[in-house]
């Protein structure tokens, strides 16, 4: 370890400086969430809910979906409102519709400017004063606010039932006729709704800035940016560019440029070792991984198609049985699945050449019972899913077995705790075959110390999901989901990819073990010191503090910044294709990688800091630049890493194997060319244009009805439909080439020998 004892102390530093900054402000979030009060009552006492009865509102919310229908605080899916956002603004044009009935006997938009300008200042007054009385746990409200409370619950009622008068405003909405078939629990929906927004338009105690930092831009209460809100916008700007500046230094004059590289071997080492039998049994998990590739890609289109066809399908009503909150669930579900299962086959395939290639003891029956907890994690949580919006589960099974209604973390509990068990016992089998390596004496254990180091964590910090419950606080329980959404997926995953690619090619011969090691801490620190409190980029609206968006803004640039180096390190590996004629055998593998680090570039960084400043945000949340970062992040990084082992695993699995290249080309660059189809003909001048609207409107005009369905925005989402069905055939493409490989080695081209595929002839 004394050689890399600086990097080493290095990454120990930053991980307990991060993870310093995300428990305590973590803390701040809880001490500082907007009350949810045990009685909200009127000024002569009458009650109009409690505590108990907005959470069960939260409840009734999550089994229909949550997040997939519409948004709250910013979060969710976009075809729908954002409930606070609409709520709150049809709550105040219902208050001042009754106060100048009150005050001038006249509809308020026949009154003249000095009226209208009057009855406005004594709105802002109304709703940006807090009225919670902390001894009582009681906010008191007032008889008119109350009024036009209960006229917009009534329009919810209708909206989320079966209201005949607004059949086309649930279409435009995506929605399902009959969303919530249950009066009682569309009530307690409503008193959820009016509490978020509540949290929206109620300044902090001692302050002048609402709950969740005057989110959203709402004119009509002075909903504006904070100072605070520019002034760290301003600093993430800075630190972005410092960190580039720095980065750049440090890789001129750090960098050690005499590193000679090994000379290749002429055998490819890996093959070298017979197959395992636990190797052998991973080209079912292959075979998993792009079957609910392809579901999940044609749900991709099928979901995308509802946002021009809320309830049909090309003219089909299929609504009441695949609603857009279901699919949407699905579509997102399957990607996670498909790209964690990937990732897990990756590393079940390094397992065994760690542990001097041979399996431990029962590893083979560990892998299959593993593919096959997978298998039944996947249809239960679907099944669930649709059990769930389709209100057949009772409400009470709800959380457990069927919806959470949060994006990302959808499944059931019980779902949840099952993929948690599975990946813990993944980490239990990688770790029989990394201990006996770590104990054996002598040679350089660094890089597979790490490699350790990031199993660990990809096994257990999935566990962060279960620190919140069904009825937990919304601001809480979005801390912890971003653990995992963010710190799970884009921390720990990024980490384990990094050093797993270069313990790979360390293997092969290809690069030297102090290059690759070096390389791996290196990386692994600047990961984790933007990662960590990054986490906190995604919490800027939600309830908490300015302290929280000032960790969050600037450590967040600081993911950006080793991002503008993948240029170099996509070349990197691009150019050991060069280094000896049997690379050859897993070029596309590469080039899939190539991809990985462009996308991570352009999707995470470009995409990702677009949105990342609080400033952008304010304006931004919940409008389509969000899926364009997360479409180009997700796929563009995740995506193509997950279908790069796994072409790299079917390659070593079927020894024979040389790629067909026709079918490869059209799966490489028709994924490419759809996803930049998608991207910048549809969702990215969607949410431009969405930005104007909510910069100069606000956030309700930007997600409404009539602005949504306007001529130019339903002109741009069906001209998604040429990306999308561009991405579907590379998709298509690639997804056959791994089914061939697996079961019909016989179509195939003639094959060479992995040593030398020009002259050998074994088949697949």
């Amino acid at each position: 370890m004394a050689d890399y004892r600086r990097l080493w102390w290095i990454l120990i530093s930053v991980l307990a400086i991060t993870f310093g900054l995300l428990g305590y402000f973590g803390t701040e979030v809880y001490r500082e969430a907007p009350p949810i009060p045990d009685r909200v009552e009127t000024a002569d006492g009458t009650l109009l809910m409690t505590e108990d009865s907005i959470l069960d509102g939260q409840t009734a919310w999550q089994s229909v979906g949550g997040m997939q229908l519409g948004s709250i605080w910013g979060h969710g899916a976009y075809q729908a409102p954002d409930w606070t956002a609409d709520w709150l603004h049809r709550e105040l044009v219902n208050w001042l519709e009754i106060a100048a009935q009150e005050e001038y006997g006249a509809p308020y938009a026949s009154l003249n400017g000095q009226q209208q300008n009057a009855l406005q200042y004594q709105l802002k007054e109304a709703y940006r004063t807090n009225t919670y009385d902390s001894a009582r746990d009681t906010v008191v409200l007032s008889e008119r606010r109350a009024e036009a409370m209960a006229q917009t619950a009534a329009y919810y009622h209708s909206l989320f039932g079966g209201d005949p008068a607004l059949q086309s405003t649930r279409e435009n909405y995506a929605m399902k006729e009959n969303t919530l078939p249950d009066p009682e629990r569309r009530e307690r929906m409503t008193e959820f709704f009016f509490w978020t927004a509540w949290a929206a338009a109620t300044e902090r105690p001692d302050s002048n800035v609402t709950y969740t930092n005057n989110w959203p831009h709402e004119p009509l209460i002075d909903n504006k940016p904070t100072a605070e809100n520019i002034i760290w916008s301003i600093v993430s700007v800075v630190l972005l560019i410092a960190g580039i500046g720095g980065l750049v230094w440090a890789w001129a004059f750090l960098r050690k440029h005499d590193e000679e590289e090994p000379e290749a071997p002429i055998k490819d080492p890996l093959t070298n070792v017979a197959l395992t039998p636990s190797q052998k049994a991973l080209g079912k998990y292959l075979l998993l991984v792009v079957g609910l590739f392809t579901f999940q890609v044609m749900l991709g289109g099928f979901t995308a198609h509802y946002t021009v066809e809320g309830q049909s399908f090309y003219g089909i009503n299929v609504s009441e049985w695949f609603p857009y909150s279901l699919v949407r669930t699905w579509h997102i579900q399957s990607a996670l699945f498909w790209i964690a299962t990937g990732f897990l086959a990756a590393g079940l395939f390094l397992a065994p050449i760690i542990n001097g290639g041979k399996d431990p003891k029962f590893q083979k029956l560990g892998v299959d019972i593993l593919f096959w907890a997978l298998v039944a994690v996947v249809v239960g949580s679907f099944v669930g899913n649709y059990l769930a919006i389709a209100q057949i589960m009772p409400a009470n099974l709800n959380f457990w077995l069927g919806h959470q209604g949060y994006e990302f973390v959808d499944l059931g509990r019980i779902w949840q705790i099952g993929k948690f068990l599975g990946i813990a016992f993944w980490l239990v089998l990688m770790l029989r075959g990394i201990v006996p390596a770590l104990r054996t004496p002598g040679g350089d254990k660094n890089l597979l110390a790490l490699l350790t180091a990031s199993v660990v964590a990809i096994g257990l910090f999935y566990g962060a999901g279960f620190f919140y419950g069904e009825r937990t606080h919304l601001s809480v329980m979005e801390y912890w989901r971003w653990w995992i959404v963010h710190l799970w997926v884009e921390g720990f995953f990024e980490v384990f990819a990094t050093t797993a690619l270069a313990f790979i090619f360390c293997s092969m011969g290809l690069v030297s073990r102090t290059v690759a090691t070096s390389a791996s801490l290196a990386s692994a620190s600047l990961f984790m010191l933007g990662g960590v409190p990054g986490t906190f980029h995604h919490l800027y609206f939600s309830g908490t503090t300015t302290p929280v968006m000032a960790v969050g803004a600037t450590f967040s640039a600081l993911e950006v910044v080793p991002l503008i180096v993948l240029g170099y390190e996509a070349w990197e590996n691009w150019r050991l294709k060069s280094r000896a004629p049997w690379m050859e055998n897993v070029r596309w593998p590469l080039l899939f990688f190539v991809g990985v680090a462009f996308w991570n570039m352009l999707g995470a960084g470009v995409l990702g800091f677009m949105i990342n400043p609080p400033i952008a945000l304010y304006y931004v949340q919940g409008l389509n630049t969000t899926p364009t970062h997360a479409h180009a992040a997700l796929f563009g990084v995740y995506g193509f890493l997950a279908l790069g082992f796994t072409l790299l695993v079917l390659r070593y699995i079927r020894p024979g194997l040389v790629f067909d290249e026709r079918l490869m080309k059209v799966g490489f660059w028709w994924l490419n060319g759809g996803l930049v189809l998608m991207l910048f003909t549809s969702l990215l001048p969607v949410g431009l244009i969405q930005f104007a609207a909510s910069a100069s409107e606000g956030l309700w005009y930007a997600r409404s009805e009539a602005f949504m369905q306007s001529d130019i925005l339903q002109f741009l989402r069906w001209i998604r439909t040429i990306g999308d069905v561009v991405f579907i055939v590379g998709a298509l493409a690639v997804a056959w080439q791994v089914v061939k490989a697996l079961f019909f080695p016989t179509m195939a081209p003639a094959l060479g020998t992995p040593e030398d595929p020009a002259t050998a002839t074994e088949s697949a």
